[in-house]
C-alpha cells in the first residue's frame, strides 16, 4: 500500500519531542481563551492591540456584510475587486507613501506570490538575500524559485555585505523583517538600505508584525522610520494581527503592482477577500491612526513585564536558565533550550490556568525552543503579575 511511511514519520517526530496537536477554541474573550471547557488566560494570541472584538470593526465588518454579502464572488481579475478594496489599498498606499498598493488573502500567499513572481521571469536574473529567521512562506518559496537564494545569518551586516560583494547578478533583492517573529527583535533597517543602496538592490520589508504596533498612524516600521519607496520599494504587511482582521498586502511602485496583477499566480487565481473584511480593515487601520492609546498600553505592558521577569529571574536567584530575549516588541521569547523542558512550562502554566505554547523546532532552529510570550494591550498588570507567578511555580516544579 502506498505512503506507509506517514505513521512512522509522524512517530518519530513524537518521540523527538517534535509532534504538533491542534487545539480547538471554543471562544475567546477580555483574554481570557475556551478551550476544551477549559479557560485560560490567554498570552498567546497576535492581536496585540485587542482590536478583534472592537465594536467598530465588528459593526464594519457586519455593515460590509449587508453591502456586498458574505464573499467576494470571485477572482480581482474577474468580479471579485471592489470599490472596498480600492479604498483599502489606497489608503495604504497613501499612508507609506507608496504609488500603489495590492490585497492578498494571508501574508503567506503575499510572501509567496512576490517571490515567485519577480524570480518567475525567464529574461531575469535574480539573486534573493534573505535573512535566516525570515518567515517560511518567503523561504521556502524562493528556495523551489528560479532565484539564486543567499541567506545571510540573522541581522549580521558583515555577512550580508561579504554575500552580496561575491553576486554579479543584475537583479538582486533582499529581504528582512520589521519585527521578528519569534525573537521578537527588529532588523538594522538603515544599514541595511545603505547596503542595498551600494550594491544596486532592491530591499523588500516584511512587516507582518510592526503593522498597526509601529508608526504615529500605526503602518508599521516603513512609517515610523519614514522610509521612502526609493528606500525600501517592496513592504508587506498583515492584517491579521495587530491590526485585527485578516489578509495582506504589498506596496511599491506601480510598475510593481502592474507586474504582480499580471503575474502574481496567488492573486490571479485566488477568490478575492470578501469586501466586509476590506471595510473591516480600513476601519481599524483608521481608528489606530486617530487615537494611539493602545498603542501605548502595549508598550507600557511589554515594559512591565520585563522589569517583572528580570526581578523574579535574576541569575541571583538560581533561575538563570530561563532566557528572555533582548525584545522590545509584544512579541517576548523565553528560550528553554528543549522541546521536552517547553512542553513541560506550556502544560505547567495551563495547568494554572495560562495558556502559553511551547514553540519548536522546526518553527524555531533546534537547541532555541522556547516559550513564545505575546502581550496586548488589553492585558492589564494583574494579568502579567498572574503570568509571572505562574511562570515561577511551572519553573519550579521542574527542578
Amino acid at each position: 500500500m502506498s505512503f506507509q511511511w506517514l505513521g512512522p514519520v509522524l512517530q518519530q517526530r513524537s518521540e523527538q519531542g517534535y509532534l504538533r496537536q491542534r487545539q480547538c477554541q471554543q471562544y475567546e474573550k477580555d483574554n481570557i481563551i475556551c478551550i476544551n471547557d477549559a479557560h485560560y488566560l490567554n498570552f498567546a494570541s497576535n492581536d496585540y492591540l485587542g482590536m478583534r472584538h472592537h465594536e467598530g470593526v465588528l459593526q464594519n465588518w457586519v455593515e460590509g456584510l449587508a453591502q456586498f454579502g458574505a464573499g467576494s464572488g470571485g477572482s480581482p481579475l474577474v468580479t471579485g475587486h471592489t470599490q472596498a478594496h480600492l479604498a483599502l489599498e489606497s489608503y495604504i498606499a497613501e499612508g507609506l507613501n507608496r504609488e500603489a498598493a495590492l490585497l492578498f488573502n494571508s501574508g503567506f500567499a503575499a510572501n509567496q506570490a512576490i517571490c515567485m513572481a519577480l524570480a518567475g521571469n525567464k529574461t531575469a536574473n535574480v539573486s534573493m538575500f534573505t535573512d535566516k529567521l525570515m518567515h517560511a512562506s518567503f523561504l521556502e518559496a524562493a528556495m523551489i524559485s528560479d532565484a539564486n537564494v543567499r541567506r545571510f545569518a540573522h541581522n549580521d551586516m558583515q555577512h550580508l555585505a561579504t554575500l552580496l560583494n561575491k553576486e554579479s547578478a543584475e537583479d538582486k533583492l533582499i529581504v528582512t523583517e520589521g519585527v521578528f517573529s519569534m525573537d521578537g527583535d527588529s532588523a538594522p533597517i538603515d544599514e541595511i538600505i545603505s547596503l542595498a543602496h551600494n550594491n544596486n538592490a532592491w530591499l523588500m520589508l516584511d512587516d507582518a508584525h510592526g503593522m498597526g504596533v509601529l508608526g504615529e498612524r500605526g503602518l508599521g516600521t516603513t512609517e515610523s522610520l519614514s522610509l521612502s519607496q526609493q528606500q525600501v520599494p517592496v513592504v508587506m504587511g498583515t492584517f491579521g494581527k495587530a491590526i485585527g482582521t485578516a489578509g495582506a498586502f504589498i506596496a511599491g511602485s506601480q510598475d510593481l503592482i502592474d507586474y504582480l496583477i499580471n503575474f502574481a499566480k496567488h492573486y490571479i487565481y485566488s477568490t478575492a477577500m470578501p469586501p466586509a473584511q476590506a471595510i473591516a480593515t480600513l476601519y481599524s487601520l483608521t481608528y489606530l491612526a486617530s487615537d494611539n492609546s493602545r498603542q501605548r498600553q502595549l508598550h507600557d505592558n511589554i515594559a512591565y513585564f520585563r522589569h517583572r521577569f528580570v526581578t523574579q529571574f535574576s541569575p541571583n536567584k538560581g533561575r538563570d536558565v530561563l532566557l528572555l530575549k533582548p525584545s522590545t516588541s509584544a512579541i517576548q521569547p523565553i528560550i528553554v533550550g528543549s522541546p521536552q523542558r517547553a512542553m513541560a512550562l506550556s502544560d505547567g502554566l495551563k495547568e494554572r490556568g495560562i495558556w502559553v505554547p511551547a514553540i519548536r523546532y522546526p518553527s524555531v532552529p533546534k537547541g532555541e525552543d522556547r516559550l513564545r510570550i505575546t502581550l496586548s494591550a488589553t492585558h492589564s498588570k494583574q494579568d502579567v503579575d498572574v503570568l509571572i507567578d505562574a511562570l515561577t511555580l511551572a519553573y519550579e516544579a521542574l527542578l
